[in-house]
């Protein structure tokens, strides 16, 4: 029986095979540190595969690089031993809800998440530190290896605090702020499906940074839009050129595809009327002219148009060109489709019908219709009585605007730098407003409040519980005022933490004979049946919002995820027999897993495999 490798997907071995897919002769087996056989690279040769002329040694080439950009690779792409253990104490609605909140690095979380969702993101929203010198960056420790690496996801040795300051004074200050956006920007493109959309806001001092780090992460002409939200009305009073705006990035996976129009208000659409009664409905008057191949003159569409009403004759104004030909302006006039004033004696216009125009309006680069920053501390103040409990959170208007452009109203909408949660709360809203089962990911670091804070002095001790806070009380204000009863305003607590499995699970090797006795469950003792579960499903790539049901079947605890996605059960009694695996397999869920503890003995370990390939032949069967 296969045993779950329990870890984080190894990424760099993933890339090393899809180039041997493309490239088989560029790569070969080399002798590890360990002294083990293990594929690897030939770089010159790949070089040299994608080269048209002689490629000899480095060449000067156009890109960014920065000190310890490397090492941020070799960090985003290394697996870690690490899992999402749950909190339902901390939840709302744990066994309903589609919503998910991790509480830990993001860095850690986008890596245990990339195996469940991979390609299914429509929309990832990140609100990161802008680097000033007094906010707090993620120190990823960039100097380890992969292996140094490895060994402190299983905390074999104390790893800090894992946030620290960037003052300027660092000579890396730039450097390290870069270091911790490449790894998570690369491992957050792999979640995004192929019309999904990226966001970013960030403001002067690193935009150029990011924009480059996103240039190149998702290629360059994958860049949609360099917005400029007017995020203030007048500019602060302390500097000599007040800034009043910030940045948001928008990049697209593949194409422009999966960018939505912007939802007309009810202005604009008020602007269309019908006062002839048109059977197309309404629509407004618009200039008949227009300009060809770049506005030069064509003789074909320079002629007069002849109003039916007076016989008067019209040409284009300043001896230009009609938008269409003859035969054309012809029909629409036939089809009562031109316009020739409220008295039908005037130049002629075209009738733009609100049936023939796109869904929707074009977006602009510059939002001076979103909610300026000072909405977003007012609605904090609306739902903790204390606007400055958080500083400078993003206003909810805003995040729906982006959820407009960038979601579906089924989509997977993902925030990795949560802070207060504003993006949670807005895909609850429009959800009540539309009806729309969008779903969020947040992730937030238990970053500690300061102690001279207002969070700190209304008692929460890090920014994830406001974060989570936050999103409950949003929550039940929108499920109390919102038609749509079906709106889901709960969430999954699922803390990032240390593997469930013992470090003998990850190397037994390193066992000596005294220590066989004390080594002989592999699952830490701390560790419950529903922990275990969820380093399963993340193992097995099952969506982590899925349903949960724990049933009794012959005597043993079973957990089933959404009624046959995932048979667990975990009893360490030694009591699973025949029986109750032929109980179990009648149940033909698409995969079951057990723990080796559980097993009678080894004959009834073996026999599970023969008995469901009988009677479930389409389970598949492992243990851990």
């Amino acid at each position: 029986m296969d045993k779950l490798k329990m870890h984080s997907p190894d990424l760099t071995a993933a890339n090393i095979a899809r180039i041997r897919d493309l490239f088989p002769g560029c790569v070969t087996e080399a002798r590890g540190e360990d002294g083990g056989v293990k594929l690897a690279v030939d770089f010159d040769l790949l070089r040299q595969e994608l080269s048209g002329a002689l490629v000899e040694g480095p060449q000067e080439r156009y890109h960014l690089d920065w000190p310890g950009k490397r090492e941020a690779l070799l960090t985003a792409n290394a697996p870690i031993a690490k899992t999402l253990r749950p909190a339902r104490d901390e939840s709302v609605d744990f066994d309903t809800t589609k919503n998910l909140f991790i509480e830990g690095d993001n860095l850690d979380a986008l890596k245990l998440l990339q195996e469940t969702y991979l390609g299914k993101v429509k929309m990832i929203y990140i609100d990161p530190p802008y680097n000033t010198g007094r906010d707090f960056v993620y120190d990823d420790d960039f100097a380890d290896d992969a292996e140094s690496f490895l060994i402190k996801s299983l905390q074999a040795s104390p790893t800090g605090e894992k946030l620290v300051s960037n003052p300027e004074s660092n000579g890396r200050f730039h450097s390290d702020w870069l270091s911790m956006m490449y790894a998570r920007v690369r491992l957050a493109k792999k979640l995004l499906d192929d019309d999904g959309v990226f966001l970013a806001s960030i403001d002067d001092g690193e935009i150029s940074n990011l924009r480059k780090v996103c240039d190149e992460v998702f290629g360059e002409e994958q860049f949609a839009a360099q917005i400029i939200w007017k995020k203030r009305n007048t500019p602060p009073n302390d500097k000599v050129i007040g800034a009043q705006h910030d940045y948001i990035l928008l990049y697209v996976k593949t194409d422009l595809a999966g960018i939505n129009l912007r939802p007309r208000t009810q202005d604009q659409i008020d602007r269309y009327k019908n006062p002839d009664n048109h059977p197309k409905g309404p629509w407004v008057a618009g200039d008949l002219t227009g300009n060809v191949k770049g506005g030069r003159y064509s003789a074909a569409l320079h002629y007069p148009i002849t109003n039916p009403n007076t016989g008067e004759q019209f040409y284009p104004a300043n001896n230009g060109n009609w938008r269409f030909n003859r035969e054309k302006i012809e029909r629409l006039i036939a089809e009562n489709a031109i316009y020739f004033g409220k008295d039908g004696k005037q130049a002629p216009k075209l009738k733009r019908f609100l049936s023939d125009v796109k869904e929707g309006a074009t977006w602009t680069s510059l939002w001076d219709f979103a909610p300026f920053n000072t909405s977003g501390s007012n609605e904090m103040g609306q739902i903790f009585g204390n606007s400055t409990l958080f500083e400078n959170p993003k206003p909810v208007g805003l995040l729906e605007y982006l959820i407009d452009l960038g979601s579906s109203p089924d989509a997977i909408v993902v925030d990795f730098f949560a802070g207060a949660s504003t993006t949670a709360h807005a895909v609850m809203k429009k959800n009540a407003e539309d009806g729309g089962s969008r779903r969020f990911i947040m992730v937030q670091l238990p970053e500690p409040c300061a102690e001279d804070s207002e969070a700190c002095k209304a008692g929460y001790a890090t920014i994830a519980e406001i974060s989570k806070e936050r999103i409950r009380r949003a929550g039940k204000k929108i499920a109390a005022e919102s038609i749509n009863e079906s709106v889901d305003t709960g969430f999954r607590v699922l803390k990032v933490d240390t593997s469930n499995m013992a470090d003998v699970f990850y190397s037994p090797d390193a066992t000596t004979q005294e220590d066989l006795l004390s080594s002989i469950d592999n699952i830490k003792p701390d560790r419950t049946p529903e922990d275990l579960l969820f380093q399963v499903m993340l193992d097995w790539g099952v969506d982590l919002a899925l349903p949960i049901e724990k049933k009794t079947l012959a005597g043993k605890d079973v957990y089933f995820v959404d009624t046959d996605a995932l048979a667990a059960c975990f009893d360490a009694d030694g009591g699973i027999d025949d029986a109750f695996i032929m109980a179990l397999a009648k149940t033909t869920p698409l995969r079951a897993v057990f723990r080796d503890a559980g097993f009678k003995n080894d004959a009834a370990k073996i026999n599970a495999e023969q008995i469901f390939k009988q009677l479930s032949p389409g389970t598949d069967v492992k243990s851990l």
